[in-house]
């Protein structure tokens, strides 16, 4: 786990991401807008575990370098709707769909059962980890 993580942090962002002060903070809320599309800020705090205002300082700040948009939802004024800017979406897709990619092709020769405790035995490590029950 920690040669897999490790090879995963050295991949390094593609030249046009390389400029812009991402952290690893940054990368899981891009993943769900590249995986997921556009979403609202309270479904990627629930998603990425966080206070909805720590997801809103991070898509200011993103915002700001021109990463990712924000608009209003047209069937709720309230709700804020979060994308990643077409500037930088082929970037950003291109960079963290590869890591999908890997994970479809490492999964796809495994039964349904072998998948399915393949991920309960990630969440067990997961748990584990950070003490969760």
């Amino acid at each position: 786990m920690p040669r897999l993580v490790g090879r995963a942090k050295r991949i390094p962002p593609p030249e046009p991401l390389r400029v812009l002060q991402l952290a690893p903070r940054h990368l899981s809320l891009l993943a769900y807008l590249v995986f997921d599309g556009p979403l609202g800020v309270k479904e990627l705090a629930a998603r990425l575990e966080v206070a909805p205002a720590t997801v809103s300082l991070m898509v200011a700040d993103l915002s700001r370098q021109g990463v990712l948009e924000r608009r209003e939802d047209d069937a709720d004024r309230r709700r804020t709707i979060v994308s990643i800017a077409p500037a930088h979406e082929r970037s950003v897709t291109d960079w963290l769909a590869a890591g999908g990619h890997a994970w479809k092709v490492a999964m796809e020769p495994l039964t349904a059962e072998q998948r399915r405790l393949f991920v309960e035995t990630l969440r067990a490590y997961e748990r584990e980890v950070t003490g969760q029950e």
